[in-house]
């Protein structure tokens, strides 16, 4: 028989000590009788083996050793393999949540339709672009609730990723999937194909299908462009009927009384496309005035920032610099230069530091520490002042890196990305070259997004207090004493956007206007309005259409989807493929291996031993 913890066979050792107590408890007296000497001598030959053979009739011993060995064999685990059958007593549902699902009742009837499959042991993914697992494990009763809790999201559906993930789950033991969907669209794999895959395992696998073609018109894409006289937003609707469709449209400004309408006449199967020129600032809202089987695409959201003075501080000792330079190419920031940290920093969300050739004092770096546990956020750029001969101890302190010294590299260091987040997509890190930088590592707490091939970070942040600290390793020194190229880049601007955008500045007009779909890497665990709610979070996937208030900016999130809008799509062909027998010549797996551990039983028969006995004992006249 195997066991689970064989090491667990060494407390059968505990028997030596038992027998040894045993043999040395003490002896009855005996006593020497002149009419019975001719009887002891009779047993002298049996002495040698009398104690051992007292051992052995002595049901008390024989029930401790047992009791013992059993315990010691409980302890090791003990437990013998079968081949069991795929069980199905566990159902995970993959819900369809995507933008399609809000019509008509759509989803109502999906978890409707999901209540009637529910099994002892029940586990709930929402399919959105990402999968969200909703409910593990969970029994009739919870998982009634939380069907009747899910609600419809804005963002296209990664079906197949979905059933990925029911599929990992429910491979060692096997179990049911139940995929509930209009299956009109969707990103990612042919859901088919995943539903093949899970069936490869022994898994059941059940598409059910929820709506029915219907009409509809939305509005399927639309973009802002900026020019010297402000910005202009470019709206394009989609009529998906037969007929051709008289469209009324309604424009709410923000600070205007009165909306603006307008009509559109729209072909079968047509688009149309208008502007609104010279938007303020604020939330602007384009809705589609007519009654809809699919209202998430009938109203557009438009996010114009305030053009905030004073917003940005660069504190730095060189009068042209590279960073200077990107800063005040920014869009709707203004950034004022400093050569030291000021007393009052109160107009200011985000500070960069770039001192070349002054450390900052101790003064300065208090006054920087309780700016960033106050909500402030400060960028480091690395320089010579930052090396520990030169820096001062208490700026280094609020670092989300332990600086060891300055190294230098001839050939030229090349750089890696460790997380991809929205400040590193479209940014060639691979072509910069470092001859020249701060040996340093990173701090517990601390997240690196940029290495070096020996793990130094070049780009990395942590939390201090309620604000955030930001170390950038590549340096924009100049001319001869340059550390790296990257000031020499194309995409050296685009970074700076980025990192100034993510920080808390105003960024970018696209940082406001994003698409379902799209997750935000957030500088730190914060509180973000949605506009179904409110939660907290570092990772934020923007799944709704509506206006979204993250740190301070209010971000418009539409749809934009050709597809998702066409609610005239006959998805029966995905059943049809579904249920045909073309699932290849993969072998499908319907047992697995399952330990049956035995350790319980000893367990009991031990107790009974101990229950005989004090029996034994009480019969005796011991207890």
């Amino acid at each position: 028989m195997p066991f689970a913890n064989i090491l667990g066979l060494a407390a059968l050792a505990s028997i030596i000590p038992l027998i040894i107590l045993y043999l040395l408890r003490p002896k009855p007296l005996e006593l020497k009788i002149p009419s019975l000497m001719f009887l002891m001598l009779a047993e002298k030959k049996k002495k040698r083996f009398a104690s051992l053979r007292r051992l052995i009739k002595d049901p008390i011993f024989l029930a401790q050793l047992l009791i013992l060995i059993l315990i010691s064999v409980a302890i090791a685990g003990p437990f013998y393999s079968t081949e069991e059958e795929l069980s199905g007593e566990h159902t995970i549902f993959v819900i369809d949540a995507s933008a399609s699902m809000n019509t008509d009742g759509r989803f109502d009837s999906a978890t409707d339709i999901a209540k009637t499959y529910i099994s002892k042991k029940n586990s709930i993914i929402l399919a959105e672009n990402i999968p969200v697992n909703v409910l593990e494990s969970g029994g009739s009763s919870a998982t009634k609730n939380s069907l009747d809790s899910l609600t419809p999201k804005g963002s296209v559906a990664d079906l197949s990723s979905a059933i990925t993930n029911a599929m990992r789950t429910l491979s060692n033991e096997g179990g049911r999937i139940v995929v509930v969907s209009d299956f009109t669209n969707w990103q990612g794999e042919d859901p088919v194909s995943a539903m093949r895959l899970a069936e490869s395992y022994g898994l059941k696998v059940t598409f059910v299908r929820v709506g029915s073609p219907t009409d509809n018109v939305g509005i399927i894409q639309g973009w802002i462009d900026a020019d010297e006289e402000g910005y202009t937003y470019n709206c394009v609707l989609k009529n998906y009927m037969e007929t051709t469709q008289n469209v009324e449209m309604i424009i709410d400004t923000p600070g205007s009384q009165n909306k603006k309408k307008f009509q559109l006449d729209i072909g079968p199967f047509s688009t149309k496309q208008f502007k609104l020129t010279d938007l303020g600032t604020g939330i602007t809202e384009v809705t589609i005035d007519r009654e809809d089987k699919l209202a998430v695409d009938n109203v557009a959201y438009i996010s114009i920032p305030a053009n905030v003075q004073n917003e940005l501080l660069l504190v730095t000792d060189v009068k042209r610099s590279p960073s200077s330079t990107a800063l005040s190419l920014l869009p709707n920031i203004k950034a004022i230069q400093s050569n030291n940290v000021p007393a009052d920093l109160s107009d200011y969300k985000v500070i960069v530091v770039d001192t070349q050739q002054r450390a900052i004092t101790s003064e300065e770096a208090a006054r920087l520490s309780t700016f960033i546990k106050s909500g402030g956020n400060v960028l480091v750029i690395a320089s010579p002042t930052l090396d520990p001969k030169n820096a001062n101890i208490d700026l280094m302190q609020l670092l989300p890196v332990k600086i060891i010294t300055t190294s230098e590299s001839s050939k030229g260091v090349a750089l890696k990305v460790e997380q991809e987040t929205r400040l590193t997509k479209k940014v060639k890190f691979e072509d910069i070259a470092v001859y020249t930088y701060l040996n340093s590592t990173i701090r517990s707490d601390a997240v690196s997004l940029v290495d070096t091939p020996s793990n130094v970070p070049m780009l990395a942040y942590w939390n201090v207090g309620d604000g955030t600290v930001m170390y950038l390793g590549l340096s924009d020194m100049l001319g001869e004493e340059a550390w790296n190229n990257f000031h020499n880049l194309p995409e050296y601007p685009v970074f700076w956007a980025k990192v100034i955008a993510w920080l808390g500045g105003t960024g970018d007009i696209g940082d406001y206007n994003v698409q379902t779909g799209a997750v935000s890497a957030l500088s730190k665990e914060q509180e973000v309005t949605t506009p179904s709610g409110t939660i907290t979070t570092s990772r934020l996937l923007y799944d709704e259409v509506g206006v979204y208030e993250v740190a301070g900016k209010r971000i418009a999130v539409n749809l934009y989807d050709d597809m998702e809008s066409d609610t005239t799509i006959d998805s029966s062909n995905v059943l049809e493929r579904a249920t045909s027998n073309e699932g290849g010549d993969i072998i499908r797996q319907t047992t697995y291996t399952a330990n049956k551990y035995v350790d319980i039983y000893f367990i009991i028969i031990a107790m009974l031993l101990v229950v005989l006995e004090i029996l034994i004992i009480r019969n005796r006249g011991e207890l």
